[in-house]
């Protein structure tokens, strides 16, 4: 699923008073987390995560492995905080403008 600008925008302000669900250390994407993950997206379909590592280039391949291995769109990364959207097929709870 790919989101439109207007709908990216629209989440990003949705973003402002979520706060983080889940949040990585270093030891990085485990199987654990990411099962969490995809509770948390199922249930609130557009989360904020804390990534716990320092080194740029390390947390744009996590982010990036975040994205692949749940399914969900990248809506924005601010510092260390990582906001993402999946849509529920079963029971949206988001509501997205039209294109």
């Amino acid at each position: 699923m790919t989101l439109s600008k207007n709908q990216l925008k629209h989440l990003r302000g949705l973003c402002h008073n979520l706060n983080p669900v889940v949040s990585l250390g270093q030891k990085g994407l485990s199987q654990a987390v990411l099962d969490e993950l995809n509770i948390a997206l199922d249930h609130h379909e557009l989360i904020k995560i804390k990534l716990g590592v320092d080194d740029r280039e390390l947390r744009k391949q996590l982010i990036t492995s975040i994205c692949e291995q749940t399914d969900a769109e990248q809506v924005q990364v601010i510092g260390k905080t990582l906001s993402v959207f999946r849509r529920n097929p079963k029971k949206p709870v988001v509501a997205l403008p039209k294109q």
